[in-house]
């Protein structure tokens, strides 16, 4: 098995949309409603990378399995040190430790580029997530209730944090 991580391509975007429409449609990993278009996705991947957040996937024997970014956390200068970040991993494809290792290097390129501080939104419902940041030193800082609805239920959303100084890899 060739696990090979590295940043993203335009060609890409067809297996990150593919994880990510799956997760649209039958989960509340994601709190949008309806599946994306390959436009979107390239519109997304040009902001990304227009504005220097990465985008990284993990492959397996050339296939991209999972993908991870950051960006701002707020609009406004203040912020400017904290970041928020996303992983997705194909839904087969979990409990394998590519998302050890996808997040192991955007954490990386995070200290790397100066950020302070990494931040993400966990469904409550997705206690598998929230452990695994908790293995990487994330903590829970907050949890908004019935922030978010999908499939006619009330969705609570859970904040961590990782301070970039004290991650060590």
């Amino acid at each position: 098995m060739n696990i090979i991580i590295r940043f993203a391509t335009e060609n890409d975007l067809g297996a990150i949309l593919e994880i990510n429409n799956y997760e649209i449609l039958h989960s509340t990993v994601n709190y949008d409603y309806n599946p994306k278009t390959l436009e979107f996705q390239k519109n997304w991947f040009r902001e990304k990378t227009e504005n220097g957040f990465p985008i990284i996937v993990v492959s397996v024997d050339q296939e991209v399995l999972g993908f991870a970014t950051f960006g701002i956390f707020r609009a406004k200068p203040a912020y400017q040190f904290t970041i928020e970040h996303s992983i997705y991993l194909h839904h087969m494809a979990r409990g394998k430790g590519l998302g050890k290792q996808l997040m192991r290097e955007l954490i990386r390129i995070a200290k790397q580029d100066g950020y302070h501080l990494m931040v993400g939104g966990i469904d409550s419902n997705n206690l598998d997530s929230l452990e695994f940041h908790k293995r990487l030193g994330f903590q829970e800082i907050g949890r908004f209730k019935e922030v978010g609805r999908k499939f006619d239920k009330w969705l609570d959303l859970i904040f961590v944090q990782l301070p970039l100084a004290k991650a060590y890899f």
